[in-house]
């Protein structure tokens, strides 16, 4: 089941229609409030939410006017968590929202707010957690809001219902509010955050809009290569894909079997399972799969070397799962398999998971036990 968190700044806007060209900082928004600025933060979360209506999802939501609210009269049993001052929210309530949320282990972030609103998430959420903002603010610069709120919620349905979404790392921009009244738009850059965006299966390398296999596992393996880290210990395993990988980074490969690459130089060529265990302990690592075309096993099929007691150590935010977009699509919607002889430990693995599909290109597609 998918697992939504839902965040909303219910002052977000408030400051548009009485012309203060904002709403960042209490005062402010007291001002608006005080002005006759009416919250509309909610009504845009309740468009994007009606997108959602009869899809499998588990809503996770702050109290009250900060996502509980929202939730319920969207027809949805919110799990609720925190506290809040109700009529006197902050940007730490957001923060600490964050905080819930991602200890909830939620697999998207959705919020309502505007600029200020991505700011304050870009303080706290995690590079690995995508978010995606349903525009409610006055300023709309920063590029992780969708276009509408409907168009939020069009997005995250294509998640939850298993299509290929892309992940993008957009920027988070503001600009000086006390400049804009005076006139002078200054944008500041703050940083980025994973956002998905509509999955296109057309892509850079492509020859009559269908990838060319041998150019996207170039782009795969130079992604991957790229982001290659000295020091961590990268159990390769079986598959032409993680061979395109292999064949980048200039070292032999075992087709059928498990290598382990450390600093760009091979460790251990076709390991067993307790020689994997051996060479790793201590070690901090990540394993790379990729998917059995057709079938979809990433865990437990043709890498049996992979044994419970390594995953569990590496942990499932190091599973680094690397296939192109045409296999992907062979699967007609059906989920990636994670088959380890232990069902506890397979659901614990369930869930969205980011699969490197060319060079700076993924998307997000479900794992289940």
């Amino acid at each position: 089941m998918f697992k939504l968190g839902l965040i909303i700044n219910p002052l977000a806007g408030v400051g548009g229609s009485v012309a203060l060209k904002g709403s960042d900082g209490a005062d402010t928004a007291r001002q608006a409030l005080e002005m006759g600025a009416v919250p509309r933060a909610g009504e845009r979360a309740l468009l994007a939410l009606d997108a959602l209506k009869g899809l499998d999802l588990r809503c996770y939501t702050y109290p009250g006017e900060m996502g509980q609210l929202a939730a319920e009269q969207a027809g949805f049993e919110p799990i609720v968590l925190g506290q809040i001052e109700p009529g006197h929210t902050s940007a730490e309530d957001t923060q600490n929202a964050v905080r819930d949320l991602v200890d909830a282990q939620v697999d998207l972030i959705l919020f309502a707010g505007g600029d200020g609103t991505a700011r304050d998430l870009h303080g706290v959420v995690p590079e690995t957690i995508p978010v995606l903002g349903i525009p409610a603010g006055v300023k709309i610069h920063s590029g992780v809001y969708a276009i509408t709120p409907r168009a939020a919620g069009e997005v995250v349905a294509m998640l939850i219902r298993g299509e290929l979404v892309s992940l993008r790392e957009q920027e988070v921009r503001d600009i000086d509010e006390k400049a804009f009244r005076e006139g002078s738009v200054r944008a500041r850059y703050y940083g980025e955050l994973l956002v998905p965006e509509e999955g296109r299966f057309v892509q850079r390398t492509k020859s009559g809009g269908k990838e060319v296999e041998e150019l996207v596992l170039e782009d795969i393996a130079a992604d991957l290569v790229e982001t290659m880290e000295d020091g961590i210990c990268y159990v390769m395993g079986s598959g032409t894909t993680v061979q395109a990988v292999m064949e980048e980074l200039g070292l032999p490969n075992t087709l059928l079997g498990v290598d382990l690459v450390r600093d760009g130089e091979l460790i251990g060529s076709d390991l067993s399972a307790a020689e994997l265990l051996e060479l790793t302990e201590g070690q901090e690592c990540r394993v790379v799969v990729t998917i059995i075309g057709g079938q979809g096993h990433i865990i437990g099929r043709g890498n049996q070397q992979l044994s419970r007691e390594l995953l569990q150590r590496v942990g499932r935010d190091n599973l680094v799962v690397v296939a192109t977009k045409t296999k992907l699509k062979e699967l007609d919607g059906r989920p990636l398999v994670v088959d380890s002889g232990d069902p506890e430990f397979d659901q614990q693995w369930s869930g969205l998971i980011r699969v490197i599909t060319g060079y700076r290109d993924a998307v997000l597609y479900p794992v289940e036990g």
